[in-house]
This record gives C-alpha cells, structure tokens and sequence, in this order.
C-alpha cells in the first residue's frame, strides 16, 4: 500500500559543540489510493499549517508540486545518508509502525490500514505528554464538539 508520512521537526544546534540534531514531536500517516500528485498534494495541504513551512522529501515524483503549498522544499535523493539525517524520524516511524504491527496483528487488511495507522500516530503524538494526558483529553474532547 502507499502510505504518506509525514514528521514535523524542529532544529536544534548545541551551540558548544555546533552539532545540529532534528528534535521531532507530531508525525501524519495517510494511505493514499495510488503514488499520483493529485492525492499526494491534497494529502500535504490537508496536513501543513500555512505557507511558512520548509519541506524536506525524497525525489519522488509525486512530490513535484509541493513547492507550491510551501515557503521552502529541499529535495534529496534517497540513500543511506538521507535516512539517517534529513529524513530520519520518518524512517524511524515506518520502521517502528511496521515493527508495532507485525508484533501485534497477525494480518491487516488494506481497508483497516489507515484506522491502524491512525492509532499507531495517535499513541505516537502522545508519548510526551505524561500525567497532562488527561486535561490533553478533556480539551480535545470540548474543543471536538463544534468539528
């Protein structure tokens, strides 16, 4: 199945020693229909939070209008070395969301993918919330009312 993933990151530069390090925090899956740019670009915008947004993704074709929807898009060849720096988190969430799945359920059909999905990311986004999870719950349970 074709599956988008998207991490957001924020840099981070430890000013003693300049080493730079992406610190990720909320992470999107979506099973797309097929690897076109229409479904891709609905995807993307569905999921950026305005045009002040830097991008950075593979060269896949389906991400040719990206560039549109967004201040800045850095595109990379897929190797060894994307995988472990620019594109690392989203890397580390397929691995652990296959890992997750493969150690859990026994088969997934790809009607029920994205609700595994949606509940891999949903645990994910929460990891760092610690005893805040309930008032976390209670605003997102008000402010749900009116969507």
């Amino acid at each position: 199945s074709n599956v988008m993933v998207m991490a957001e990151s924020t840099v981070l530069e430890d000013i003693d020693t300049g080493k730079v390090e992406r610190q990720c925090r909320y992470f999107k899956a979506k099973v797309l229909d097929d690897h076109k740019a229409e479904g891709t670009d609905q995807t993307f915008v569905d999921a950026i939070d305005g045009e002040r947004t830097i991008v950075f993704t593979d060269k896949c074709t389906s991400y040719v209008n990206i560039a549109d929807y967004v201040e800045i898009h850095v595109t990379e060849k897929s190797n060894g070395q994307t995988t472990k720096e620019t594109l690392k988190w989203v890397h580390i969430a397929i691995s652990n969301a296959k890992r997750n799945f493969t150690g859990t359920y026994h088969k997934i059909k790809k009607k029920y993918l994205q609700l595994y999905l949606n509940e891999f990311v949903y645990k994910l986004n929460r990891r760092y919330f610690g005893e805040r999870i309930f008032d976390r719950l209670l605003i997102a349970s008000i402010t749900a009312n009116g969507h």
